[in-house]
């Protein structure tokens, strides 16, 4: 995919969140159920980067729990940060404004500097178009993470349902020429406050495990969770490689 495609994917998205954010996060008020799963294992004094936040309910969940290490939340969008910070019990969490796609553990902009026990990216990787764009951002996440931490990660399956398949719509309508993307790419539409639209990209097991190759770590679990189905998200852990 070339430079100008992705950027233009990436706009897409941008737009979406910040005028769907509040709309969006009115639909985040409980987590997916593979994300408990994931909740169970997580020990109280493990710091946690959680990247694409959204509006934190996450790590939320985790200081109900008794969480005492440090937790960090990353995302571009303000709309979903508002509501991550205007919480009003006391809260330890720190949220951050950055956008992943410029994640950098020397970039003034990321002041990441800590290295994380558990770095997570629920329904994250499936937004951010083209193999270079991912691997810059997993390639940095490897660096963040402590030599024995883990990267949590989750993936929307949206062709395994009937329903979000008939959300998929014509490149031509933004004007994107479908030989410019990469096999898996998909437009989606969205109908809550109003329409918009999503990029998103359909991940299957064996191209995930090839980026944690290429990124230095190595898949560890892996397995389906969330929707009336059970497998409308695609969960692995991986690990790094010494």
């Amino acid at each position: 995919m070339n430079l100008a495609t992705a950027e233009r994917l990436l706009a897409i998205n941008r737009e979406f969140y910040n005028r769907f954010g509040g709309q969006f996060s009115a639909t985040r008020q409980r987590l997916q159920p593979g994300v408990k799963k994931i909740l169970d294992s997580i020990q109280e004094d493990v710091s946690v980067l959680d990247l694409g936040c959204g509006n934190g309910h996450f790590l939320r969940e985790l200081i109900r729990r008794g969480h005492t290490a440090p937790l960090l939340g990353v995302d571009f969008s303000l709309p979903l940060l508002r509501d991550a910070v205007s919480q009003p019990e006391e809260f330890s969490a720190r949220f951050m404004e950055i956008d992943i796609t410029k994640l950098s553990v020397t970039s003034n902009q990321s002041l990441i500097t800590d290295y994380w026990s558990l770095i997570t990216a629920f329904a994250v990787l499936h937004h951010i178009p083209s193999i270079e764009i991912r691997l810059d951002i997993l390639k940095t996440v490897r660096k963040l993470l402590k030599p024995n931490g883990k990267f949590i990660l989750s993936n929307w399956q949206f062709l395994n349902s009937e329903k979000l398949k008939s959300r998929i719509q014509a490149w031509e309508s933004v004007g994107i020429n479908e030989k410019d993307l990469d096999e898996g790419d998909y437009l989606l539409d969205w109908r809550s406050g109003g329409n918009g639209l999503r990029y998103a990209h359909q991940f299957s097991a064996e191209e995930l495990s090839g980026l944690a190759e290429q990124a230095e770590m190595r898949v560890t679990d892996s397995f389906l969770s969330d929707g009336d189905g059970g497998n409308l998200g695609l969960y692995q852990i991986w690990s790094p490689v010494a």
